[in-house]
């Protein structure tokens, strides 16, 4: 056999990661949360009435504090601009 095993069943693979990776990166960088903090990144499906049938959710977990932003775009259409306004609320200075 040659070649590398490909899984029929991953959605565009590497590309999905890179996204989720990046989405995390803004987000840390944003929040300016420390090393230490969990950002999870996850694409859900949508089931209320008139959103978009996917959905970007960025977890930022620190200590007892849990900060939770959508975004209503699947992860890979998800841009930087996308998760500064997601999480416009906890970075207002006002």
């Amino acid at each position: 056999m040659s070649g590398a095993f490909v899984n029929p069943l991953a959605r565009n693979g590497s590309s999905v990661i890179n996204s989720a990776r990046a989405i995390k990166s803004w987000a840390r960088q944003l929040l300016k949360v420390p090393d230490d903090a969990v950002v999870s990144v996850s694409e859900l499906a949508c089931h209320v009435p008139g959103c978009p049938p996917k959905e970007t959710v960025i977890l930022v977990m620190q200590g007892t504090k849990t900060v939770q932003a959508s975004i209503h775009k699947p992860m890979m259409d998800v841009r930087e601009e996308d998760v500064a306004h997601a999480f416009s609320a906890f970075t207002d200075p006002h």
